[in-house]
Formats: C-alpha cells, sequence, structure tokens
C-alpha cells in the first residue's frame, strides 16, 4: 500500500501584501499556530422530472451561483504583527493575499484580495493573549499549481 503525501500546518502559509508598488511584498504575519482555508461554491437547486414518468420522484439538480474563500487563523498574539493586522482589519478596501499549500513535490498559490472580518484578542488571566482572526475572499482568487 502506497503512503499519501501529505503536510503539515506549517507549509500552509497566510500572506498579507504591503501595498508597494510596483513590486508587492508578501509577509506570513507571526504567530498563527492554526489556520483553516474553506473553500465554499453556492449553489441553486432545480428539479429534474423524469420526461418518461412525470409521477417519478424528481432528482435535483444544481447550478453553481458562486465561489468563495475563507481564511481563519488563531495562535499567540505577536507584537510583531500587531499592526499588520490592525491596519488590515481597519481598511475599508480588501488586502492582496497569497495563500500556500507546499507539498513536497508541488505547490499550490492563490492570490487575491480579503477582507480582514474580524480579529478578536483573547486575554485569560495569567496566559499569553491569543489572536483569532477571519478573512473573506473579494471577487476571485486565482490558482497556481507549480
Amino acid at each position: 500500500m502506497a503512503s499519501p503525501t501529505t503536510i503539515k500546518g506549517g507549509k500552509v502559509k497566510v500572506m498579507l501584501g504591503d501595498g508597494a508598488t510596483p513590486v508587492e511584498n508578501f509577509a506570513v504575519p507571526c504567530g498563527f499556530t492554526s489556520r483553516s482555508v474553506t473553500l465554499t461554491k453556492a449553489l441553486n437547486e432545480f428539479q429534474l422530472p423524469d420526461c418518461d414518468d412525470p409521477d417519478k420522484v424528481d432528482w435535483l439538480g444544481r447550478d453553481a451561483t458562486s465561489l468563495s474563500m475563507a481564511i481563519s487563523g488563531e495562535g499567540v498574539l505577536a507584537s510583531e504583527s500587531v499592526e499588520t493586522w490592525l491596519n488590515a482589519w481597519e481598511s475599508v478596501d480588501s488586502v492582496h493575499v497569497k495563500v500556500i499549500w507546499e507539498f513536497p513535490t508541488k505547490t499550490i498559490t492563490w492570490t487575491g484580495s480579503m477582507h480582514v472580518e474580524t480579529f478578536a484578542a483573547t486575554a485569560p488571566n495569567a496566559q499569553r493573549v491569543t489572536a483569532n482572526v477571519s478573512l473573506q475572499s473579494d471577487g476571485a482568487m486565482t490558482r497556481v499549481v507549480s
């Protein structure tokens, strides 16, 4: 039996752009110990009747109407990343983002714009402050495999 090729969490990177022109720089904000990438497809349903037997129960068909990417992450609230996250959250404009999955034999990269939807800091007594961040795509996220 062949084993699957997998990656560890550190090989999933969420990078924010600095908005510089003509060449934008992307960096991974420090602190994430967990991250999640969710790809969603919105669907509209319609009934597909059986033309030979109209009394037969219909099957459902589905048309795709939109695509979306959501990212969430959590970890320690790193001083080095606080301004990056706060600036992205305060911006009424979306920020440029790269999402990278680094496998041993290929790398999958999405680029596009996302809004920082939430930024939450949790501070339990006698423990490290943690941050939870969520981002939502703003338009197309372009996928490249290299």
